[in-house]
């Protein structure tokens, strides 16, 4: 192929790349929208958590960023998620809502960037690119189009599978160390899943290229011993609490389901996969064979709880997800195979071919891209969102926050509002959803049913706001703003501005 060829293939690849690279930030943005505000319950924690790290300046002895008082969930497990976006929103002065809508898009599209630096070294760069942007984002398994760990877990093994792939240098394997140590800070299911799927291709180098087999094995396992070192405590009650989900028997929701997962990614990207397998499995090599049993074992650690209900149920949701972009990258060698098998070549090569001869794989290609786009971009639109508050709660958190005296410190009101709230105002809750464990939530739902009217409730548990849309019929609370209302210990009603 002369150079003239080159340039003009590489034109037109990159500017697949590019058509790509935007669907990528579309069907990432697709669940922000409907409105401005975070979508996911994980999204507000992990604002929350970042805001409550950056404003302490630790990661233990923290405060509940919802309650004010001993966390329910542990919020250095992500630390290194939580400071690397607390960091990023105090340098930027990009608000959390900005961050939290667009940048989950962004973050994609530099994931599917990386996919394609990955499988262009196969040949098949912009297929699997394409086949990485139908990656299902729901809110069960999370995804690529939530501001969360599994979101940049997805670029990070990308960049991970790029380096173990094509170098066996020491820099390559102290890059890889570098990423499983911030792997670990932010997301260790991903560092676990991450090690999953490379350990057939750490096996399948041991005997004739042992160095790199070794090389990998400690990037991987060195960044645990050191973290392990650093935070003792934190690993302590991991492996106590893995352990006990690995002896006993858990039953994934009935809302994230493997089985599922096949109609939701589409049925042709999973035909182009298996497809993809074969390509892989024929052309031979260690890194195609790797990339295939990758994938294998990966499935096979899901299947194993979706079936027996053993195993860790976090790398069973976040693990769906890792599947999908392994799935991706194999039917990217697949779409290649069939633009570019044997009969189109024949058919290219053949004296006097018209444009429409010269293109058989292209077309072909083309149109059933175009068929995968209009089973999946509907499906995409249609998949169902929750959101947990709407304008009207925003603007009354907002006039909270500026209006009300700093000394109004707590507030109850729906649950599942609690942590939006929470973010928003920035003051505590007496409860929100994730309490639901403890009582609070039960409470709270008792409290405002019964038209808010327990003031002796309200005293006892330090709370001074409620906001509600419902009945409140208690003399002691004064209503300063459609739905909100504050409680004067002293019988006046004046506002209370800060």
């Amino acid at each position: 192929m002369n150079s003239g060829r080159i340039r003009h293939v590489l034109k037109w690849e990159h500017l697949i790349l590019l058509l790509v690279m935007a669907l990528a930030f579309y069907i990432a943005f697709i669940p922000h929208q409907a409105d401005p505000y975070p979508v996911h319950l994980d999204e507000w924690i992990h604002i929350a958590s970042s805001n409550q790290i950056m404003s302490q300046g630790t990661f233990t002895g923290l405060v509940d960023p919802f309650t004010g008082g001993v966390p329910i969930f542990n919020q250095s497990v992500e630390a290194g998620f939580h400071v690397f976006w607390g960091a990023f929103h105090q340098i930027s002065g990009i608000s959390w809502f900005d961050i939290s809508r667009y940048f989950p898009g962004i973050i994609f599209v530099i994931t599917i960037l990386a996919v394609y630096i990955l499988a262009r070294r196969h040949g098949f760069g912009w297929e699997a690119a394409f086949f990485a942007t139908l990656i299902v984002t729901t809110v069960g398994i999370l995804g690529p189009g939530f501001l969360v760990p599994v979101a940049m877990g997805l670029l990070f093994v990308s960049l991970s599978l790029y380096l173990v792939f094509n170098y066996q240098t020491w820099w390559s394997y102290l890059l890889l160390f570098i990423f499983i140590l911030f792997l670990i800070s932010m997301h260790s299911v991903t560092a676990i899943v991450l090690i999953i799927i490379l350990m057939p291709y750490i096996l399948l180098n041991v005997r004739e290229h042992f160095r790199h087999s070794l090389g990998i094995a400690m990037a991987l396992g060195l960044p645990f011993l050191i973290a392990i070192g650093l935070f003792p405590q934190v690993f302590q009650n991991l492996t106590s609490s893995i352990i006990t989900r690995l002896i006993n028997p858990q039953f994934p929701s009935p809302f994230v389901q493997l089985i599922m997962i096949i109609p939701a990614y589409g049925h042709l990207p999973i035909i182009f996969c298996l497809l993809g397998c074969g390509v892989l499995v024929f052309r031979g090599g260690k890194k195609n064979h790797g990339l295939v049993l990758g994938l294998l074992v990966l499935l096979l650690v899901l299947a194993n709880f979706y079936t027996f209900h053993y195993g860790d149920m976090f790398i069973y949701y976040r693990g769906l997800v890792y599947a999908m972009l392994l799935l991706s990258i194999v039917a990217g060698a697949g779409l290649n195979w069939l633009r570019n098998n044997k009969l189109t070549v024949r058919l290219a090569a053949r004296p006097g071919a018209g444009f429409i001869t010269r293109n058989t794989g292209n077309i072909l290609c083309l149109i059933l891209v175009g068929i995968i786009l209009a089973i999946v971009i509907p499906a995409r639109l249609n998949t169902p969102y929750y959101h947990m508050i709407d304008r009207e709660d925003f603007e009354s958190f907002v006039w909270i926050k500026e209006n009300v005296d700093s000394s109004y410190e707590k507030a109850i009101l729906d649950p599942w509002k609690g942590a939006a709230f929470a973010v928003v105002s920035g003051r505590y809750v007496y409860a929100w959803t994730k309490d639901r464990l403890y009582g609070g939530e039960i409470e709270a739902y008792a409290f405002l049913q019964n038209d808010c009217e327990d003031t002796a409730f309200l005293k006892d548990n330090g709370i001074s706001i409620v906001y509600t849309q419902g009945e409140c019929r208690n003399p002691d609370l004064v209503e300063v703003r459609d739905n909100v209302y504050l409680l004067m210990e002293d019988g006046s009603t004046n506002t209370p501005d800060s």
